[in-house]
C-alpha cells in the first residue's frame, strides 16, 4: 500500500471540474487499495478526495492544525485524524508519512507545499515522488514561467524534470506507486 499524499484546493468555492478531478483521484486512491494522507480538512476539494478514497476503500489520515479545526472544519470521518500546533509540524508530519506525493489545482497554500516537497526531493532530502495533475493546463502559466527560470539559468533542467506532470488521474497514480 502507497501512501500518497494530495495537496489541493481547500477554499469552499472552487469550480465543479475540480470537485470532481479530486473525486476521480480519492476514489483511484482507494480502489488501488493506497492510503490517503491530506491536510486534514472535509470541505472543497480536500474533503472530495478523502471522502472518495474512503468510499472506495481507501485509508485516510488527516493532519490539521488546531488553528485550523473551525476554518477548514475537520475531517471527523478520517480514520486518523492528527491535529498540531502548527502548520510546519503539520506539513512535516504529511511529509514524513506520505511515500509519494500529487499536486492538484489549488491556490498558494498548495502552490507552497508542492515547491517544499519538490526542492526537498531535488535536494536529496527525499525520493518520493512528486506529481502535478494537470489535466487542463490550470498549471501552463505556471511551468512556463518555471521553463523561462530554465532559460535564464535560475533552475537547472535536472530540477524540473524532478517534477512529474500528467495530464489523467491514472498517469498520477501509476508515477506514485511505480505501476
Amino acid at each position: 500500500m502507497t501512501a500518497i499524499c494530495v495537496y489541493c484546493a481547500s477554499g469552499r468555492h472552487v469550480p465543479e471540474e475540480y470537485l470532481d478531478l479530486a473525486t476521480r483521484l480519492g476514489t483511484a486512491i482507494g480502489k488501488g487499495g493506497h492510503s490517503l494522507v491530506s491536510g486534514g480538512g472535509n470541505v472543497s476539494m480536500m474533503g472530495a478526495v478523502a471522502s472518495a478514497t474512503r468510499a472506495a476503500g481507501g485509508h485516510t489520515l488527516g493532519i490539521i492544525p488546531r488553528a485550523l479545526m473551525e476554518r477548514e472544519v475537520a475531517d471527523l470521518d478520517a480514520d486518523e485524524l492528527v491535529v498540531t500546533e502548527t502548520m510546519r509540524e503539520r506539513k512535516g508530519l504529511m511529509d514524513s508519512r506520505a511515500d509519494a506525493f500529487i499536486t492538484l489545482p489549488g491556490g498558494i497554500g498548495t502552490l507552497e507545499e508542492l515547491f517544499e516537497t519538490w526542492t526537498g526531493g531535488y535536494l536529496g532530502m527525499h525520493a518520493k515522488p512528486v506529481v502535478l495533475l494537470d489535466p487542463d493546463g490550470f498549471y501552463e502559466p505556471l511551468l512556463s514561467w518555471l521553463r523561462g527560470l530554465v532559460e535564464r539559468g535560475f533552475v537547472t533542467a535536472e530540477s524540473l524534470d524532478r517534477l512529474r506532470v500528467v495530464a489523467t488521474v491514472e498517469e498520477a497514480i501509476e508515477v506514485t506507486t511505480g505501476g
